[in-house]
């Protein structure tokens, strides 16, 4: 097939493409996938080359299909506090919150991390479902004075132990000062930005969040001729690390008919505060009632998988099917395939085995501790 035909085969246009998309061409983007309606690069060559960067340099991911939907108007602030269990009350202008959207009957939506750009002027930065309509259906019903859309904002993450040094390169020696979970609003030679201290990585790292499509191959080109010399290389966000994270992926890890309190986020569900939110009786009862399963870490026997999971791997003890994993992977720095899964409550506990229908075959599994690595989180706070 010649490369024409297969760029026809492959690229069509009911799927969009970043600004950033043919810059990944360049640098050798061998594979990609599909979310929030768009194409994501998933490949550079050898994911554990990708990880060794990640963790031991950084690298500069394509991550445009986090999309936005921006909330603003008289009520917005009143209006998002509708859409999450977390209480939001004390979210400052400048600062990101980790929130998830739920159902009338607790079940998650979506995970997004919620930005405050000014005190009724909002954008959640979407993990892979469509709140955009969610949204706008809920806005319907909700009789608030809010406008809802999708800005003209894609980002990128620099993550890795020598993105600091990049982004002071890049943006001046502020970016230091630059706290977790925060942003500002930036312009680099014209391009607006907005910076944040943010990444679904794990590690060090930021996201540069474009706001202005047509510039994004330049945007692309200044940060990589300010980066490679210090150590930056073009990837794609790591399977290995966000497992040994424990962090969280919508649809392959949870998707609605999972609730907050079974995935271990409790923490992020306030149910004694005065603002009400879609679902906060069902996430009452649920919580009274106490979880049937719970998400879990597992560590997977055998030998290294020589592919992370392409579907759910039930999990049994004897006969009787007690959850499954959701993702897998071989970790080259833990030497041991890692998991994540849901497992009936009564087989939760740490040191419980079981046995797995994997590709592989029957393997054996324990359910151990997570995250796998740096469970304080210090090297993301650092």
């Amino acid at each position: 097939m010649s490369d024409a035909n297969r760029r026809d085969a492959e690229f069509g246009c009911q799927i969009r493409k970043s600004p950033f998309f043919a810059a990944t061409e360049r640098h050798g983007c061998t594979g990609y996938s599909v979310y929030n309606h768009m194409y994501i690069p998933r490949s550079f060559g050898d994911p554990e080359a990708n990880f060794w960067h990640l963790v031991n340099d950084a690298i500069l991911c394509d991550v445009s299909v986090e999309r936005q939907v921006e909330i603003t108007g008289p009520d917005a602030a009143r209006f998002v506090q509708m859409l999450t269990p977390r209480d939001l009350s004390s979210c400052e202008v400048g600062q990101c919150k980790y929130v998830f959207i739920t159902s009338a009957e607790g079940g998650i939506i979506n995970d997004p991390v919620l930005l405050r750009l000014g005190e009724n002027h909002f954008w959640l930065s979407l993990a892979d479902s469509d709140v955009l309509l969610w949204a706008k259906g809920v806005q319907i019903h909700s009789r608030l004075d809010v406008s809802i859309r999708e800005p003209d904002v894609s980002p990128l993450q620099l993550q890795g132990p020598r993105s600091r040094d990049i982004m002071c390169a890049l943006f001046g020696d502020w970016v230091q000062d630059l706290r977790y979970y925060r942003f500002v609003e930036f312009e680099l030679d014209g391009i607006p930005l907005v910076i944040s201290r943010t990444g679904w990585s794990s590690e060090l790292g930021y996201e540069i969040f474009l706001r202005d499509s047509a510039r994004g191959d330049a945007l692309w080109q200044r940060i990589m001729a300010v980066g490679e010399p210090l150590g930056l290389h073009v990837g794609h966000t790591s399977t290995i690390r966000r497992i040994e994270g424990g962090m969280l992926s919508y649809v392959t890890d949870m998707t609605i008919e999972n609730n907050p309190f079974e995935m271990g986020w409790e923490r992020l569900v306030d149910l004694d505060m005065s603002a009400d939110f879609i679902g906060k009786a069902a996430l009452k009862a649920i919580r009274n009632a106490g979880v049937r399963r719970r998400f879990v870490g597992m560590e997977i026997g055998g030998a290294p998988l020589a592919h992370p999971n392409g579907q759910h791997w039930p999990v049994r003890v004897g006969e009787k099917v007690i959850g499954k994993i959701t993702s897998a992977v071989y970790s080259p720095r833990l030497e041991k395939n890692i998991a994540l899964g849901v497992l009936d409550i009564a087989h939760c506990e740490v040191g419980t085995q079981a046995k797995a229908e994997t590709a592989y075959g029957q393997l054996q599994v324990t359910v151990v501790p997570k995250p796998f690595f740096d469970p304080a989180k210090a090297i993301a706070t650092s």
